[in-house]
């Protein structure tokens, strides 16, 4: 599909979330993208993801309210469901992954699109959601190890939250690898830096070569 048929659909389908239109939206993703061949990773990245950026500078431009976000996410979460089920996973890699929103952090559709990503990657991945509270978190690592903990933190006003999350869990589990992305790192590339992760990423793609990266140097 060209280019400009991307951008078309993109357009619709955002148009779709905008008026409420789940069963368009999701006819939009299935009729006019599956089925002419797009693979559900380009539908994830250039129609899904791309939509909800879209919405959430419509939403801090003060264009749309709180209630259109959530409607326009709501359905974006029904049609990552849906690609979720209809898309192929790689081989097992053998790592595990937990990825959860940090304490406060309330948009996890990003945190999803990342979880989603990583699962089909071949990684046994966990995700908690949203507003995870890091003694919680910490209860999760405890019951169950895991290789890598990604936080997601898409407003900025979060990244305290971040901060003090992977400062617990450097100081509970020294040996763990912990990534930060999300909105969050768009604004602040030194984010790593500051917060001492291992890995900091704006988008899921970028987040899974490093995550890939992580384990193939060794």
């Amino acid at each position: 599909m060209r280019s400009l048929d991307i951008d078309i659909l993109r357009s619709r389908y955002l148009a779709a979330q905008l008026n409420g239109e789940r069963r368009e939206a999701l006819r939009l993703i299935v009729e006019e993208g599956l089925d002419h061949g797009i693979d559900p990773a380009v539908l994830r990245r250039d129609i899904v993801a791309a939509a909800q950026l879209e919405i959430g500078r419509l939403w801090q431009e003060n264009r749309i309210s709180v209630a259109d976000e959530h409607m326009a996410t709501a359905i974006s979460q029904v049609v990552l469901a849906y690609l979720y089920q209809r898309s192929k996973a790689a081989k097992a890699r053998g790592h595990s992954i937990v990825v959860a929103c940090v304490e406060g952090e309330l948009h996890d559709l990003p945190a999803r699109l990342v979880a989603d990503a990583l699962d089909l990657e071949g990684y046994d991945v966990r995700f908690l959601g949203a507003n995870v509270p890091t003694n919680h978190l910490l209860r999760a690592l405890s019951d169950k190890p895991v290789d890598l903990v990604v936080l997601s933190v898409t407003i900025s006003f979060n990244v305290p939250s971040a901060r003090a999350a992977v400062t617990q869990l450097r100081a509970a589990h020294p040996d763990l690898k912990i990534a930060v992305g999300g909105g969050a790192a768009r604004f602040a590339p030194d984010l790593c830096r500051q917060l001492g992760s291992d890995l900091v990423a704006s988008d899921a793609d970028t987040l899974i070569a490093a995550v890939n990266g992580l384990w193939s140097s060794k």
